[in-house]
């Protein structure tokens, strides 16, 4: 699988899947989430209000994924994961990599070959953006998944691209 740094926005990626930065609600909310969500249209919407409503009473739980339509976006399907806070007195880290991780599994279940993700976690909930793309790194690196042939790690601005630059270039 071939990884690749862009920095952009992610509702604009022409990839199969794009990974939406969920709250557990899958209810829309602010940063990429909202964005998605605006910008996918009410389809993705109704189906996390069927996913709630079905398999996600209580909310998707931290660490894992699940897919919806894409609305009108340009991808096929969404993969919504939910990040963990960032706490300096606890060691979430697994939690991180999972949404990594789980969103794989889902776009190679669905057959998609290119994936988009965002900087999960390094945005309200604090996770410091340098340990966050390390996190990003480490799973994508090391992934071998069946179907997904591109993973993105669409970083949203300069600062934050320059600085996946820095973490990808040391190893």
């Amino acid at each position: 699988m071939r990884l690749t740094l862009v920095q952009g926005d992610i509702t604009a990626q022409q990839v199969d899947a794009i990974v939406n930065a969920a709250n557990s609600s899958l209810l829309g909310g602010g940063g990429v989430d909202g964005a998605i969500h605006r910008k996918g249209g009410p389809e993705i919407l109704a189906e996390c209000r069927a996913l709630r409503a079905s398999r996600y009473g209580r909310g998707l739980p931290t660490g894992r994924a699940v897919a919806t339509t894409a609305g009108r976006l340009p991808a096929r399907w969404v993969i919504h994961t939910v990040g963990p806070v960032w706490s300096a007195s606890e060691d979430r880290s697994s939690l991180l990599r999972d949404c990594y991780t789980n969103s794989l599994a889902v776009a190679d279940e669905l057959g998609a070959a290119t994936v988009a993700y965002p900087l999960i976690s390094a945005g309200v909930y604090g996770w410091p953006v340098e340990d966050a793309v390390r996190q990003a790194l480490t799973v994508l690196r090391g992934a071998t998944p069946a179907r997904v042939t591109e993973a993105r790690l669409v970083l949203f601005d300069a600062g934050t691209y320059a600085t996946a630059e820095r973490v990808a270039a040391s190893g």
